[in-house]
């Protein structure tokens, strides 16, 4: 596979395609740099998939308890606007840091619906009843960059 050559300018270009209403509909906007070998061959580990597999049933069985009785409701992602509000309750650093990323990333009312369904989720495989301003913080990081230059 070859490297792209594509310069700053032609890759915003491109991106600038994509329209704004479809981007605010994708949760997660990841990069993913190249690993350089010396790291990928170093002796540091992350966590096993057998650990990552027990956060994610501890967070989903969180929700399910957090769900029951509610109709179509079967996960942070299912919840509309008046149960975001309800459930997705915020401790006041967390409150001031969304509110901060609301008006700086000019985010939609659907962005910014989404980003506290993320935080949830976040705070949930912590395994935290509040949304805390560190999960806030890693919710609005996924959020799409804005184009360099406009």
């Amino acid at each position: 596979m070859r490297a792209c050559t594509c310069t700053p300018t032609m890759i915003t270009r491109y991106q600038g395609r994509i329209s704004g209403p479809l981007l605010d509909r994708i949760d997660l906007h990841v990069d993913v740099p190249r690993v350089e070998y010396d790291k990928l061959m170093g002796d540091e580990r992350s966590e096993s998939s057998a650990v990552v597999r027990e956060r994610v049933m501890m967070a989903r069985a969180r929700q399910h308890e957090r769900f029951v009785g509610l109709a179509g409701v079967f996960a942070n992602a299912d919840m509309n606007a008046g149960q975001v509000q309800k459930l997705c309750v915020l401790m006041s650093e967390a409150k001031q840091l969304l509110d901060i990323s609301v008006r700086r990333m000019q985010l939609s009312a659907r962005a910014y619906h989404r980003v506290l369904k993320l935080s949830r989720t976040i705070a949930d495989l912590a395994d935290c009843d509040l949304i805390e301003v560190q999960h806030v913080a890693e919710a609005v990081q996924y959020r799409p960059k804005p184009a360099i230059g406009g």
